[in-house]
């Protein structure tokens, strides 16, 4: 007779095929920013329609030349967690560390509390609804969502493919209707009316509105962490990535020149300086009459709905596997003896989101993560030459296209979008490299502890 009674391993489950890795970058890439992200981008661009939609472009560009990288490390190293495996193997354990550690702390759980009170913040145009009716909702949303998150990936897969779907029939509706009953000429030349700007001061300019862009296209990088649980990581991810960042690209870009097809510049310059910022709600109003505020509304609560469900499913990974190398609470690397996820994780990022959610200053506690953001990012792209330098033999289902040109030109690029955001706001950017810094010292003082216990 045995006498092991040690309780099977549990193990996650692979239950997310191309379409379910879509629908995680579209659903958390494709927010309410699409209605209003374009007034930025046109003012970083003197008001020039074609300057911005080239922006856009470049924006997506950038977008996928990471994306190829980090398509390349996820089909060879498909660990649950992304960046802080690739970011660990590659550097120091610390930075991949410190990297978790800001997504548990602030960016990650910052911003599930902001889109929680993002989602009835939006409704209030329609139902009078104080602060505190609004934070009770957004700490149910989140409750909610991570209690039904619990239950397996697969239950947080199909909600996020049937809300990618939802969100993107109103818009393409609001496209196309633009597109084609438009009945503007916009002007797409490159050069902003009426100012004298030199070659330097254009290219500055392109930067500084293509970093506006980036904020649309964030989220790309959220696929990686739950590798581990793609039926098969080495064709889907790539897959995945490509398809859905060049897919996002074309929808942004021509969203965009929809609402130039819509609205005659001169009303989008008034609205903009009027700071009347949701070009896109204005578009839908001018088509459909007050049908279309109904259907804006629609599309925004869905459209955050999908992206706060995609970011819950998505950073617990992180902190699970920051908890597997004995850096991190022991308890965060557990998996549900029966839905396989980490609930440990999930539930404490439910914990430190609604405590954030009770603070009032969610966007400064948010922004302040950035710049962090794309050190990181960069980090990462370059660890694709650290990883082939390091692991040769290695099997790679996918390499990077165009290696090493593709990978050089893209860590050019984040890297002068990064040097331009310390440029154009030096003090958000510094300030947002405490907290990793705190992250590489928490990660220092856990592994102190593991020496001194296996002394």
């Amino acid at each position: 007779m045995s006498t092991d009674n040690k309780p099977a391993k549990v193990e996650m489950k692979k239950e997310i095929g191309v379409f379910g890795g879509i629908s995680i970058i579209g659903g958390i890439m494709i927010g309410s920013g699409i209605f209003y992200l374009g007034s930025y981008v046109l003012q970083r661009t003197g008001m020039s329609m074609g300057l911005a939609l080239l922006c856009w472009i470049i924006g997506g560009i950038v977008s996928i030349l990471g994306g190829l990288c980090f398509a390349e490390l996820g089909a060879c190293d498909p660990k649950s967690g992304g960046m802080v495996v690739y970011l660990n193997r590659a550097f120091h354990p610390s930075v991949g560390y410190s990297f978790g550690f800001t997504s548990w702390i602030i960016s990650g759980s910052g911003s599930i509390a902001a889109l929680a009170i993002a989602l009835p913040t939006a409704l209030r145009n329609f139902f009078d609804l104080s602060d505190v009716a609004v934070k009770v909702i957004a700490i149910v949303l989140i409750v909610g969502l991570t209690a039904y998150n619990c239950l397996g990936i697969k239950m947080g897969s199909i909600l996020q493919n049937v809300s990618m779907v939802a969100k993107l029939i109103p818009i393409a509706i609001i496209l196309l209707a633009g597109l084609f009953l438009g009945k503007q000429t916009p002007d797409l030349s490159l050069v902003p009316e009426g100012t004298d700007v030199s070659f330097g001061g254009m290219l500055g300019m392109i930067a500084f509105a293509t970093v506006a862009t980036l904020w649309a296209y964030e989220g790309w990088t959220n696929l990686n962490p739950v590798a581990e649980e793609m039926k098969n990581p080495g064709r889907d991810l790539p897959r995945a990535l490509i398809i859905g960042i060049s897919a996002i690209t074309v929808l942004y870009t021509l969203f965009n020149f929809a609402i130039y097809r819509v609205l005659p510049q001169e009303q989008v310059v008034d609205m903009i300086n009027n700071d009347n910022l949701y070009l896109g709600t204005e578009v839908a109003k001018n088509l459909f009459g007050n049908a279309g505020g109904g259907l804006i509304l629609a599309t925004q609560l869905i459209a955050i709905f999908g992206s706060l469900n995609g970011m819950i499913i998505a950073f617990p990974r992180y902190y699970y596997e920051m908890a597997l190398d004995g850096h991190f609470f022991k308890n965060h690397a557990k998996l549900h003896p029966k839905y396989a996820v980490p609930h440990v994780a999930l539930i404490s990022q439910a914990v430190i989101s609604i405590v954030l959610v009770l603070l009032r200053n969610l966007d400064q506690l948010t922004s302040l993560v950035v710049f962090a953001g794309m050190v990181y990012n960069v980090l990462v792209i370059v660890a694709v030459i650290i990883y082939r330098k390091k692991f040769p033999d290695m099997e790679r289902p996918y390499k990077a296209w165009g290696y090493p040109v593709t990978v050089v030109i893209a860590v050019i690029l984040f890297g002068a979008l990064m040097i331009n955001t310390l440029v154009e706001d030096p003090v958000t950017a510094l300030v947002g490299l405490v907290v990793p810094a705190i992250g590489v010292a928490v990660w220092y003082a856990f592994d102190r502890k593991l020496k001194n216990e296996g002394k």
